[in-house]
């Protein structure tokens, strides 16, 4: 099939026409587009003295203006670009680095670009040599990895930049995701194919990200439903002035009812829109059915959808061309399978959660996201990730890890009973958790959406109480006896899982 396709010289030379309008904000200073174009053209003339050109190269650096250039210089002379968070662990940048089979390492600084040769220098994988053979630009996204290994996933620059041809509305623009995330760089490309303002960040605090608004006047905020629901709960955006905010995208997790309603009943004058995005897709371009609705449908003819068996399959220009470390995700035909469980409703697509995250309580299935919802309702809870635990009786049952707000105090006895009362008229018996555990850790990574672990994983640094058990209650042999299988207490704490729900259903369906 041909593919339609943007060139990224096409793509560079708009910022020569936009000129003197602003492109960056950062460190209180602002860096227009005429400067842009020219720290490209300088990036890649040092970037070719250096030997840069048609490899396999990491930019490791923090999102500034000077990174966006040197991304941009990258694949102006063809590289194939990892964007690495220069923060990460030594351990995660190493497993990029040999994934990826970088060439080089490339900094980007206000003193200029450096380079430093790693690995073997040979490029084996047949994506990556079809690309440089080709002399066509590429990314090598990586997923978070929050339950085992990073998957790679290898894109063509022009297929991505080929939705951003037509430019539209200049918005001043928060720069909250990074680079390293598909979020961030769609926002990077959406925002300066428009020809509008980046605001950077100094950190992704609610305190911060509220002050960048007021000062910068900003008018979008793309960010993570976690994020939304700790600005709300912060109640920084009581200390600054935000009416110059139009819209709020929202993505990579499933948006709580809840917070979704507090967002619009806090800033009625906000649009809201879902967007969906992945690492393997790209963000397409969505109508939200509403700015109070979980619904939305793809618009614009970037992508076509289906459902197979429950779960969404997408075909999109601007998928990518596979993994370098893992099994091809699309089907003989062409479709990405996404993972994500889907409904249509009206019309509109509305997604239910991660078919590996969906727990199967005795063959009724459990999304998380519905439960976190209604968890985090409760006074005093800041935040809450829910996931599924073997069990001997229902083959899965419901575990939530509870974060408490500042200043919030209550036992885990109290926290057990609040949660079996508020859920008691909200969730059917096999939703509600029968694990409770409280933690005063961060539940999110750091791309600030909800961490989940591997079935069976302990929580680091959580306490935990068997919901059929009071606080500080000893277990009894027979209380052992009757539970599946869970051991009792393990490094001293109760980790009993408490009486099983008993469903209606005991089908083997694990769809």
């Amino acid at each position: 099939m041909e593919v339609n396709r943007m060139d990224v010289r096409a793509f560079i030379d708009r910022f020569e026409r936009y000129g003197d309008r602003t492109a960056f904000l950062w460190r209180e200073e602002s860096y227009s587009y005429r400067w842009l174009a020219r720290e490209i053209r300088s990036a890649s003339n040092q970037l070719e003295r250096l030997g840069i050109r048609r490899g396999v190269v990491s930019l490791e650096e923090e999102d500034s203006p000077y990174a966006a250039a040197a991304l941009f210089a990258l694949l102006r002379l063809g590289c194939i670009v990892l964007p690495i968070d220069r923060r990460l662990p030594n351990e995660k940048v190493r497993e990029y680095l040999a994934v990826g089979e970088a060439q080089a390492r490339v900094r980007a600084e206000e003193r200029g670009v450096s380079a430093t040769p790693c690995g073997e220098g040979t490029v084996r994988h047949e994506l990556l040599v079809s690309l440089l053979t080709e002399e066509a630009p590429g990314l090598v996204v990586f997923s978070s990895g929050s339950t085992g290994r990073s998957k790679a996933a290898v894109h063509r620059a022009d297929r991505l930049l080929k939705k951003f041809e037509r430019a539209g509305r200049a918005n001043v623009t928060i720069a909250f995701m990074k680079f390293g995330h598909i979020g961030g760089l769609n926002t990077l490309l959406q925002t300066l194919a428009n020809g509008g303002t980046l605001c950077f960040l100094n950190d992704r605090s609610p305190e911060e990200v509220c002050r960048t608004i007021e000062r910068h006047r900003a008018e979008a905020l793309p960010a993570s439903p976690t994020f939304l629901n700790l600005l709300l709960l912060s109640e920084a955006w009581r200390r600054f002035e935000l009416s110059s905010l139009k819209v709020v995208s929202y993505g990579s997790e499933p948006m709580p009812p809840a917070t979704l309603a507090a967002w619009n009943a806090r800033f009625p004058w906000v649009r809201t829109v879902q967007a969906y995005g992945m690492s393997e897709l790209g963000v397409l371009p969505t109508k939200s059915r509403g700015s109070d609705s979980l619904h939305f449908s793809l618009r614009g003819g970037e992508g076509a959808y289906r459902l197979v068996d429950g779960m969404l399959e997408i075909k999109s220009e601007s998928a990518m061309v596979g993994y370098l470390n893992a099994p091809s995700p699309f089907t003989e035909d062409g479709w990405l399978r996404t993972g994500d469980e889907a409904v249509v409703e009206d019309g509109y697509l509305r997604i239910l959660g991660r078919r590996s995250e969906m727990i199967n309580v005795g063959g009724e299935k459990v999304y998380p996201a519905e439960v976190e919802g209604v968890l985090e309702r409760i006074e005093g809870v800041e935040a809450v990730v829910v996931e599924g635990e073997p069990s001997g009786i229902t083959g899965q049952l419901v575990k939530a890890t509870v974060k408490l707000r500042p200043g919030a105090e209550m036992s885990l006895g109290e926290l057990r009973r609040a949660i079996r009362e508020f859920c008691a008229d909200k969730l059917p018996p096999y939703k509600i958790p029968q694990k409770i555990a409280l933690t005063t850790e961060s539940l999110t990574g750091d791309r600030l959406k909800k961490v989940r672990h591997a079935a069976g994983a302990a929580s680091v640094g959580a306490a935990s109480i068997g919901a059929g058990i009071e606080d500080g209650s000893p277990l009894s042999a027979g209380t052992r006896a009757c539970l599946g299988g869970c051991g009792g207490t393990r490094s001293g704490e109760v980790t009993c899982c408490g009486p099983q729900p008993i469903t209606q259903s005991q089908s083997n369906d694990t769809r």
